[in-house]
């Protein structure tokens, strides 16, 4: 079946907190994880989430915008709970604790997300990926602002970048979904523990 003409990528944002919306992100989010997203049909987004295609085109004019609306609810999602953390009380240090403790929470609670985002990022269209990749930087942004606040108030170290810190733990963080495994013998709760302390490590003053 094909999309009627007139829907546009603005659809994936039309009754944002509609449960058919949710059911068919959650499944094709499932099944993009497990097959791929090539490997993953529309048909089998629609039986797994239990709704026509008619219903997937009035939410998502595409295959291409299910995958877009993976990666951007998640982003969306982490980049304002970072806000409020970021902005909250608590010295430098209270904070980015803080704030990695929960972009690793997040990262396990939503890690089929996380799966499609390592994989599946350079199958979206150009435009996409930009927008995407624009908001990471943006999320970026916000935890290196953190860092650089507490440099200047002396209570992080300053021959490190405040971008190379950052750098290198989101990274760690984007491939927990090549590794980690529920049944391993760390749970999430201690794989976020050793990754925020040793961030908070790499920061301190000598």
């Amino acid at each position: 079946m094909t999309p009627p003409a007139q829907h546009t990528a603005s659809a994936a944002g039309r009754d944002a907190a509609s449960p058919v919306r949710e059911r068919l992100l959650s499944a094709a989010t499932r099944l993009f994880a497990l097959n791929g997203f090539e490997g993953t049909s529309v048909q089998q987004v629609v039986e797994a989430a239990g709704v026509t295609k008619g219903a997937l085109y009035h939410y998502y004019a595409s295959k291409d915008d299910l995958l877009y609306e993976v990666y951007h609810r998640l982003l969306t999602m982490q980049r304002a709970r970072l806000d409020e953390i970021a902005g909250g009380h608590g010295d430098p240090a209270e904070r980015l604790r803080a704030a990695a403790a929960d972009v690793l929470r997040t990262t396990f609670e939503n890690m089929d997300d996380m799966i499609v985002f390592f994989r599946s990022l350079h199958l979206l269209p150009v435009g996409r990926q930009a927008l995407i990749r624009a908001e990471r930087r943006s999320y970026h942004e916000r935890l290196r602002q953190l860092v650089d606040e507490g440099i200047d108030a002396g209570t992080f170290r300053r021959d490190v970048p405040a971008d190379i810190v950052v750098q290198y733990f989101l990274s760690a963080v984007n491939q927990l979904g090549t590794w980690y495994r529920p049944d391993g013998q760390l749970s999430p709760d201690q794989i976020g523990q050793y990754f925020t302390g040793l961030l908070l490590a790499s920061l301190q003053r000598s």
